[in-house]
């Protein structure tokens, strides 16, 4: 997918020494040329900051351990960072996401968008204030049979919707070390937000449900449930969900499922034919038309219209999946508005923030139903 095109500069705040996601995000920007990572705040701690910089091969003088004395030193400098990506915890999204677009930086930020509901608001103005792209990595919308499902719906193949299954299941936390440094902030809801799995990876399952099925929430009903007594959040959750246009659901996720490992499943079912993507087997997709057998999509083939970056029949999936999102984001900032509406941006941010509060609400007087 290279391009060309002269090289994006890219800074990063947080993802340093042994962070897991940082080094993800490094590697995706790094994948289709479009970027060159050329300054950071890896970490808040001087020391880890500098060795952090040194791995990753900045120069010292544009190695920070400040985010706030960053965004102001690179928004001075004729060479200074045009976008930058924000892999801190949750916490903190919403301060150094506020300090770069204020410079109008354009912002790459995990999910969720904030850590709560108010200071999502605030950075949605300040988002519209500042003219800068934001692009938030829902990454799995990026895998090319999530994309060519969600082109099936929308040309029709599956009729008009009715139900819509979300799953995301993993078992990490059953086995997490509370002390452990990607467990910990997770546990802590001053760090996490409000939500705990329906935060981490519920919004996963929710964002992909909506971007595959084109439906908007219209409102839930949650049970939340902590059984690894490790927090006050939630590590397990089931929710009934209505759409706008009378489309029903649910959504399940859990930390604690053993035998799951990162089972991300959706199911979008209309009264012309249903699908089944699944994570964990990221080049197929099942497809059903009513009367006909159940089929097997691939991205190979002739036919195939998807986002393809490697020949078929060779797997491609997470970190390709990152990268399709930062090369899309890249044509977006040089004026190339043509994925624009595949990306998740500040609208994606804010549905999660309001999927995330409304099951809070819901599981705190009983399951009753609570409006998106």
């Amino acid at each position: 997918m290279e391009t060309g095109e002269r090289k994006i500069r890219l800074g990063m705040v947080g993802g340093g020494v042994d962070a897991f996601i940082g080094a993800v995000h490094r590697i995706a920007a790094r994948m289709d040329g479009d970027y060159e990572l050329v300054a950071g705040a890896l970490s808040s701690d001087a020391i880890r900051a500098a060795e952090s910089g040194r791995l990753v091969g900045l120069s010292p003088d544009r190695t920070y351990s400040d985010f706030a004395d960053m965004a102001r030193a690179e928004a001075a400098r004729d060479d200074g960072v045009e976008a930058v990506t924000i892999v801190t915890p949750n916490h903190l999204h919403y301060a150094v996401s506020k300090a770069f677009l204020e410079q109008g930086i354009h912002v790459i930020c995990d999910k969720p968008l904030t850590a709560t509901m108010a200071d999502a608001i605030a950075l949605r103005d300040v988002a519209r204030a500042s003219g800068a792209k934001s692009l938030l990595t829902h990454n799995y919308t990026g895998y090319p049979m999530a994309r060519e499902a969600r082109r099936l719906v929308a040309g029709g193949a599956l009729g008009n919707i009715r139900l819509v299954q979300m799953e995301y299941a993993q078992d990490w936390m059953a086995y997490a070390d509370p002390t452990n440094k990607q467990a910990a902030w997770r546990l802590d809801p001053a760090q996490s937000g409000a939500g705990g799995a329906i935060g981490d990876i519920g919004t996963h399952a929710y964002n992909l449900g909506l971007f595959i099925s084109g439906l908007t929430g219209e409102a839930l009903s949650a049970d939340l449930q902590c059984f690894g007594g490790h927090s006050t959040l939630d590590d397990n959750a089931h929710m009934m969900m209505r759409f706008q246009g009378g489309a029903r659901g649910t959504l399940w996720c859990s930390q604690i499922a053993l035998g799951n490992e990162n089972r991300l499943n959706i199911r979008v079912f209309g009264d012309k034919g249903g699908l089944e993507f699944d994570q964990e087997n990221p080049n197929q997709l099942w497809f059903t038309q009513k009367g006909q057998p159940r089929q097997l999509l691939t991205r190979g083939g002739q036919t195939f219209q998807g986002d393809v970056r490697i020949p078929s029949g060779h797997p491609e999936g997470f970190i390709e999946a990152f990268a399709t999102l930062y090369h899309d984001f890249a044509g977006v900032i040089r004026g190339d508005d043509t994925k624009a509406d595949l990306l998740p941006g500040i609208d994606a941010g804010m549905a999660g923030m309001e999927f995330i509060t409304a099951a809070v609400q819901s599981n705190a007087k009983g399951g009753v139903w609570v409006d998106l």
